[in-house]
């Protein structure tokens, strides 16, 4: 099924690429995409961590959001999904909510990389200061809620990030804990458009743009493809 990516990059790399493991937290509109990017050019180990159902609110964005999947958990969606996708897939699922009481549990299994598109800043932190103190490649997430422009989305580190709340916050809180490294993150220097309500909207394009992008970050490292100057 990899013919023509093979072709493109080479078998060897396609091998490389099938040899790795990727942990995903958090499998919505941003992690739902980086999933299906990663399966559909490679990756042949995946973790799965999302403790939430799929919603019908979800299928505006979200890749695994059907009328088929609705009320089923989203790690037992993309088992599914993945598997008919490509069959040699290996499959870990995670189905619990990760905090502070529980996150060393994920690193446990073994893997190559972390991808972090979870909702929750104070997870998100945790994630990013684990990764850092045991020297696990990672990226994250920040916001694309009340955004639309795709182009403002960039893949950077979370020091040179702009009208980003969720890396506002991020920033502040690991520059008071003294935590040092680089923490590579996708971000949109795009305002927020500013609505009557504190929950965030979404515009699909925007966080299936930013899994694009988290996927192809890791692809291009995995098979040492140099892309950022």
């Amino acid at each position: 099924m990899f013919d023509r990516l093979e072709k493109l990059i080479g078998k060897e790399n396609i091998e490389l690429l099938h040899s790795k493991t990727v942990l995903v937290i958090g499998l919505g509109g941003v992690g739902g995409m980086a999933v299906e990017t990663l399966i559909r050019n490679g990756i042949e180990n995946i973790i799965l961590v999302d403790n939430d159902i799929v919603d019908i609110t979800n299928k505006n964005r979200q890749i695994i959001a059907t009328d088929l999947t609705i009320n089923k958990l989203k790690t037992d969606a993309f088992e599914e999904r993945i598997k008919k996708i490509n069959k040699n897939v290996n499959i870990i699922k995670i189905n619990y909510f990760i905090t502070k009481n529980n996150v060393d549990s994920l690193f446990e299994y073994k893997f190559d990389y972390l991808i972090d598109a979870c909702d929750t800043i104070s997870t998100k932190i945790l994630l990013i200061e684990k990764c850092l103190e045991k020297n696990i490649k990672f990226i994250s997430s920040m916001g694309t809620g009340n955004k639309f422009d795709i182009t403002k989305l960039k893949i950077i580190d979370i020091k040179k990030t702009s009208y980003d709340p969720i890396a506002k916050v991020i920033r502040k809180k690991l520059k008071d804990d003294k935590i040092k490294g680089k923490v590579m993150v996708v971000s949109s220097d795009e305002m927020p458009i500013k609505t009557n309500n504190r929950t965030p909207y979404s515009y699909s394009v925007v966080p299936n743009t930013a899994g694009i992008m988290i996927a192809d970050y890791i692809i291009k490292d995995i098979i040492n493809i140099e892309f950022f100057n």
